[in-house]
């Protein structure tokens, strides 16, 4: 039996979905949360296989809910529903450990295919999606920050890398789909990390080191 967590804040699309599911022979809704405080809470406490998570949630982006749901239970496999294939946004998905995404008003076929797919391990993105993936982590193996900057997290290494592009902490919020509060967060500790006193030091560092060489988009 796959157990399955839906969270969305649009009680009809929820109707919608867990009819869907509910009806799938093999498949059980054991939960469902509107804001990511409550996906994560739901999550740690009921260990879904799956869980269905929408990316614009009240209280935050449902990436950063992704990567709480995933540190609450890391056995759970994560599906967003998006209202558009937007590249970015899946893409920035994908990083912070989600398996796939199906487009909302897909088939009831494709939900549980798609469904089906990730519970067994599998990953489901389009072409274009699983493409620029490939360019992304074959970009962080190249990268010679990885090495020479070890104390920092792949996160701190990210916030670091466009802050040597030249983008403030707002762009560097938006680039990351996270809160200017967690990048500010992010970019005190990369400081204490580095032990600079200050954003122009960091930046000399980080482009001393190779990073921030592409131009900000």
């Amino acid at each position: 039996m796959t157990r399955l967590l839906l969270v969305d804040d649009h009680p009809l699309f929820l109707d919608g979905v867990r009819a869907a599911l509910t009806t799938t022979p093999g498949m059980e809704v054991v939960g469902e949360a509107h804001t990511c405080a409550e996906a994560v809470e739901q999550a740690g406490r009921l260990t879904p296989d799956v869980v269905l998570m929408d990316l614009n949630l009240p209280d935050g982006s449902g990436i950063e809910a992704t990567r709480g749901v995933l540190t609450a239970s890391p056995d759970t496999h994560v599906l967003v529903i998006t209202m558009s294939a937007d590249d970015d946004a899946v893409v920035a998905a994908m990083r912070a450990g989600a398996r796939g995404y199906v487009v909302k008003g897909a088939g009831r076929h494709d939900l549980v295919q798609a469904v089906t797919t990730v519970a067994a391990g599998g990953a489901v993105f389009s072409p274009t999606v699983a493409a620029r993936l490939g360019s992304f982590f074959s970009g962080l193996a190249a990268q010679p920050g990885r090495e020479l900057f070890p104390q920092l997290s792949d996160r701190e290494r990210e916030v670091l890398d466009l802050m040597a592009r030249g983008l403030d902490n707002r762009r560097i919020a938006r680039a990351l789909f996270l809160s200017e509060k967690t990048v500010r967060n992010h970019v005190s500790s990369v400081f204490s990390k580095l032990d600079v006193p200050d954003r122009t030091e960091a930046i000399a560092r980080a482009r001393r080191a190779g990073l921030g060489h592409e131009e900000p988009r």
